[in-house]
């Protein structure tokens, strides 16, 4: 799976269909780019957009719209509710799958320089982009705004562009962040104190601390303050006599920054006598409140979670179900506001398959279930995978998308493709697919209690290995389109006959390396069969071999579509060095389908 970025570009513009429209299709233009959603806001005269696109193509897609906004947006004409510097006011770009917050700070790095070199716009990089501690904050990146931008300008130059106001365009804030999930958890409740309680303790401000609680609700207890020489440490009973000695304390015993920590929470650690001491919430990175939805006949809590990352979503939503349930309080499911990131569900699907005792090493369709029943995304709204979860793996391929009959009927026609390299990557699939069965199936038995970790580690390697190989049955008949294309090239002069050729090898060179990564594919099937056979139960065993079987047959058969092409590239260099791999691929598989064999025999004797 290729990885997918999402930019949340913020333009300066709220009211005007038409000039968002103009923008959204500069954007949608670029190849791989989609744009998902468009939210103007009449009084904040202001627009977010949300589109995801490809590493590769995203920094394009992102320049295409900060430069359509530069030609449709006058910021001299601009007024608004919100605070803003430009015509596209902030790009954030927000890794989704497969792709790091490092290749995204390169991309918003990239992206920025380009604008402020190509369309001579200040540009000022902030959060994790940021290449200056101080502009880590938007905030402060956004200090004095567009008004403020020409007189600030003349005292120092910006990341990125010229030192210079642009009076049409002003500036832009680029950036890179971790993707922001809004979420709600749900309470069989319409208290909002009850989810303001809840939502307190977990969240990273925390709360008020408190003392003399009637019973398991916190807030019914009497707020504790800093006093002259008496410093009481949120987290704990310990007391301090001055900030600096329950700064260390809380330094050595709850490892944090206690300074940072009431900045952030809008209090001067110097003049904290008199101020409510603050305990801590569970969770870092996690913002929220209580409020009660009339129209859901509940209270939720509401969160922002800023790093699913670090602060998984499965964790709050254990922690919730356990502060509930001490209030006598039933947590009945939850809502995601929005899109969210594939992994956010993966991490809740193993986390709960694991908890009972299942494998985690299931198909994509089946981990989003379990994720979405554990954390009752049902609840009160529906949930459609397909349209709110991002980088969610598919099998987009033509050829794998066919029921079973109709790719056999397809094969048995008059064309050359697809072939055997299609269908040695379907036979080392099925191989895979059935040694990861045989693993599911015993992490479940308690017989093999001993061994889950192990069969569920098989079970997902497994299920990444059929992955590949079934990309592989579309990948295959694809690559030898450059042959066919090239064969189609005029050749009736020298210099067409030997930019033909020079395709050709190309072509070939191509759909030699689609099979030799099928061989390695097919080994790795063999390898997972071959983890099974010695803690397979004997009923059993004739789904490992017969998984060996046909990732073995996969891996010979795709070994013959290497040497076929192989025939045609004319660098005897290539060919040597290609076909040397191939052996020693092909060496381990037969090792490995032998050994799978002779435990099965043993097993069936």
């Amino acid at each position: 799976m290729s990885g997918l970025v999402e930019c949340v570009p913020n333009f300066s513009e709220g009211r005007d269909r038409k000039v968002i429209d103009a923008i959204a299709a500069a954007i949608g233009a670029v190849e791989g780019a989609e744009v998902l959603d468009i939210d103007m806001g009449g009084e904040t005269n202001r627009t977010v957009v949300t589109f995801v696109a490809p590493p590769a193509s995203v920094g394009d897609a992102a320049f295409a719209g900060v430069a359509r906004a530069a030609e449709l947006i006058d910021m001299r004409a601009h007024a608004g509710a919100h605070p803003r510097m430009g015509a596209t006011d902030v790009l954030p770009f927000v890794p989704v799958s497969g792709v790091s917050m490092e290749e995204c700070v390169t991309i918003a790095h990239a992206t920025g320089e380009r604008i402020g070199a190509e369309l001579g716009i200040p540009v000022w990089f902030y959060e994790e982009a940021a290449r200056s501690p101080d502009f880590r904050n938007l905030a402060r990146v956004r200090t004095g705004e567009y008004e403020g931008l020409a007189e600030r300008l003349e005292g120092g130059a910006p990341d990125a562009g010229p030192a210079k106001f642009n009076a049409r365009s002003g500036a832009t804030a680029v950036g890179a962040r971790e993707f922001l999930i809004a979420w709600n958890i749900n309470l069989n409740t319409r208290d909002r104190t009850y989810a303001n309680e809840l939502a307190y303790e977990l969240r990273e401000r925390g709360r008020w601390k408190r003392s003399g609680s009637p019973d398991a609700f916190y807030y019914k207890g009497d707020v504790v303050y800093f006093a002259k020489d008496k410093f009481p440490c949120g987290n704990c009973d310990f007391v301090a006599a001055d900030f600096d000695a329950l700064a260390a304390h809380y330094t050595d015993t709850h490892g944090g920054d206690l300074a940072a920590a009431y900045r952030a929470r809008g209090l001067d650690p110097r003049a904290l006598v008199g101020k409510p001491v603050y305990k801590d919430g569970r969770f870092t990175n996690l913002k929220g409140i209580g409020w009660e939805i009339p129209e859901y006949g509940c209270a939720q809590l509401s969160f922002n979670v800023t790093s699913f990352r670090t602060t998984p979503l499965h964790a709050i939503y254990d922690a919730a179900c356990e502060e509930a349930q001490k209030r006598g309080i039933t947590v009945t499911g939850s809502e995601i506001v929005g899109l969210v990131p594939w992994e956010v569900l993966r991490q809740a699907a193993v986390h709960y398959l694991r908890r009972m005792g299942k494998s985690p090493g299931l198909p994509v369709p089946d981990l989003a279930e379990a994720a979405i029943q554990s954390l009752g995304l049902r609840d009160v709204a529906d949930f459609n995978p397909a349209s709110k979860v991002l980088g969610m793996p598919k099998q987009e391929g033509e050829l794998v998308n066919r029921v079973t009959y109709d790719f056999v009927d397809e094969v048995s026609r008059d064309s050359p493709a697809p072939g055997g390299g299609s269908v040695a990557a379907l036979a080392g699939a099925l191989g895979a697919a059935l040694g990861t069965m045989v693993a599911n199936l015993s992490a479940t038995k308690g017989t093999q209690a001993a061994n889950h970790d192990a069969l569920a580690g098989i079970a997902e390697r497994g299920q990444a290995v059929k992955e590949a190989l079934v990309t592989g049955v579309d990948a295959d008949t694809s690559a030898f389109d450059g042959v066919i294309a090239a064969m189609r090239m005029p050749k009736d002069s020298d210099e067409q006959r030997a930019t033909r050729d020079a395709a050709l090898e190309a072509g070939y060179r191509a759909a030699t390396a689609v099979p030799l990564a099928t061989v390695g594919q097919c080994r790795d099937a063999l390898a997972v069969c071959g983890e099974m056979a010695p803690l397979m139960d004997a009923g059993m065993a004739s789904d490992v071999g017969s998984g060996a079987l046909l990732a073995h047959a996969g891996a010979r058969a795709a070994g013959y579509n290497v040497r076929i092409n192989l025939k045609e590239i004319p660098d005897e260099t290539f060919c040597r060095e290609t076909d040397a791999a191939l052996e020693a691929l092909l060496d381990e598989c037969d090792a490995l389908a032998a050994a799978v064999a002779d435990a099965v025999e043993a097993t069936l004797r």
